[in-house]
């Protein structure tokens, strides 16, 4: 698959980090900064630190490693400079000098381990993973914190849950249809999370469509093993083009995996073919296609009062879409039912950062917050859409965490 002179997307970052004017609301804003000095900021190993990077040249400091690529600089930057991207390019030339260590194959090829598990052996797999002993002989070994919280591996996996699902009643005329990209942890760790989009997305009168899918390569890429991600992107983008080139959206319930998808692998990887960009514009994240459809009148709004109050978070990957906040716009059409948003800048654990052994304890302190909003609320459950962002505060503060298309669900009436 061809891709644009490296050089070029160089060229962009470029002026991009010209516009950086040293106000350092970047840094004041950094959640991992504001915990550990071990990370001078946002704008030191970013705009800054970037004028120092040179082609060919080793890389002129370790600590952009500390950034956990939250992308709250990006938010809040006054004049739009891409830190995180820069950042990111940071640790791909890290990794192209000193090559991709063994921590970042094992936390960037989870889904492997996913595929072995998940099934018959999970019981036995996530006795295993939850053993003090070996868990303490891996942090030792190749640094992966012993605490950080492993997902459960599941019985099964969801595609085999919806092959086996009984098949609908077709319809007397042509349904509608969209692809779902459910994305690693539904398929080993988390399928009820993809159950309930794909009844959700039936309520609403569509033909649901598992296309071939692979990893997103998000763990890769946020590590800056570049060359791997850039095959996990193309496969993905070759599986599901044939639905984009017939306008079939491409909808996933994992914020992480869409805007991968839609964003951080084309424009970090310099993937700008008409191929790349139609799937991009064709992918959805869950609430934003279903707030889509409520605009048009066609969302199925037979909802049945849920009397709950629950906390709930807009994780980092959701806020970088810039699509405000849709799972609430969605969700508080529900009678009775009251989320109460954090205003958390990060929950920590930044996809693999905090399964670091060095960087677990500042994942912790980056989510204190967080955890202490959702234990003071009172409620037994916490609502989140992104997966990894849901296993961090179950760690942290205990509650059980659910997706919002679980409570929608529950709201058209599937327990």
């Amino acid at each position: 698959m061809a891709t644009i002179p490296h050089d070029h997307i160089e060229l962009s970052l470029e002026n991009s980090l010209d516009h950086c004017i040293k106000c350092n609301i970047c840094t004041a804003a950094c959640p991992v900064s504001a915990v550990t000095d071990l990370f001078p900021g946002p704008k030191y190993v970013g705009p800054q630190a970037q004028r120092f990077r040179k082609p060919g040249q080793p890389t002129p400091d370790e600590s952009v490693d500390y950034c956990s690529g939250c992308r709250v600089c990006n938010e809040v930057c006054p004049t739009g400079v891409r830190v995180m991207e820069l950042n990111t390019r940071a640790k791909a030339a890290i990794v192209e000098q000193n090559g991709v260590p063994l921590r970042t194959w094992l936390l960037g090829y989870q889904y492997l381990f996913g595929k072995l598990a998940c099934g018959p052996l999970a019981p036995l797999a996530n006795v295993g993973a939850r053993n003090p002993l070996l868990r303490m002989l891996v942090e030792r070994t190749v640094k992966i914190a012993r605490n950080a919280p492993l997902p459960t591996f599941s019985t099964y996996s969801f595609r085999s849950w919806f092959k086996k699902r009984p098949k609908q009643q077709a319809a007397p005329t042509k349904k509608k249809q969209v692809v779902y990209f459910h994305g690693c942890s539904t398929e080993y760790y988390e399928p009820r999370v993809g159950q309930a989009a794909v009844e959700v997305l039936e309520r609403n009168g569509f033909e649901v469509i598992l296309a071939k899918q692979g990893c997103c390569g998000l763990p890769l890429l946020s590590n800056g093993a570049f060359k791997p991600a850039r095959s996990h992107h193309e496969y993905n983008v070759e599986q599901l083009l044939p639905y984009a080139q017939q306008g079939i959206p491409i909808v996933g319930t994992s914020t992480s995996c869409t805007l991968t998808l839609k964003e951080e692998a084309p424009e970090l990887l310099g993937m700008h073919e008409t191929a790349v960009r139609l799937v991009s514009e064709n992918t959805y994240d869950i609430f934003e296609f279903l707030r889509m459809l409520h605009q048009r009148g066609e969302l199925n709004t037979n909802f049945k009062p849920l009397n709950r109050t629950m906390p709930y978070h807009a994780p980092c990957q959701l806020r970088a879409h810039n699509l405000g906040r849709p799972a609430l716009d969605i969700l508080e059409l529900v009678p009775g039912l009251q989320l109460n948003e954090s205003n958390a800048a990060c929950c920590g654990l930044a996809g693999s950062y905090g399964y670091k052994a060095e960087k677990y304890q500042i994942a912790m302190d980056v989510g204190a917050g967080l955890f202490e909003f959702v234990r003071a609320s009172g409620s037994d459950t916490a609502v989140c859409d992104s997966e990894i962002c849901r296993w961090q505060i179950a760690h942290g503060s205990g509650l059980t965490m659910r997706h919002p298309i679980e409570i929608l669900r529950q709201a058209y009436g599937d327990e």
